[in-house]
């Protein structure tokens, strides 16, 4: 009987070749697993932490776009900013609420 320890030179034999893909399927697969759960939404070094913009459908986002395609002017612009200033309070510099 021919067991894979007594391969026929008394070595290891070719199975020992699939150790290493073996073990590169178990990263691979520990990588995909962790991209498409706990790394998720995560924000990346490159990324700031703070960015001042509005983006999305937010209330600032949405008034920048109609006074930036000149559904408003100026002035109806700066008067509703205030109102969302006051209603959502936009963040400064410092950190804190402007």
């Amino acid at each position: 009987m021919q067991t894979l320890a007594n391969w026929s030179g008394g070595g290891p034999g070719p199975w020992i070749l699939f150790f290493p893909l073996i073990w590169a399927a178990v990263v691979v697969g520990v990588v995909t697993l962790l991209r498409r759960t706990a790394w998720r939404g995560r924000v990346g070094p490159w990324r700031a932490m703070s960015d001042p913009r509005p983006t999305g459908d937010s209330p600032l986002a949405v008034l920048g776009r109609r006074f930036a395609s000149g559904e408003i002017d100026e002035d109806e612009y700066w008067r509703r900013l205030s109102v969302l200033d006051e209603q959502f309070g936009r963040v400064g510099k410092g950190g804190g609420p402007a």
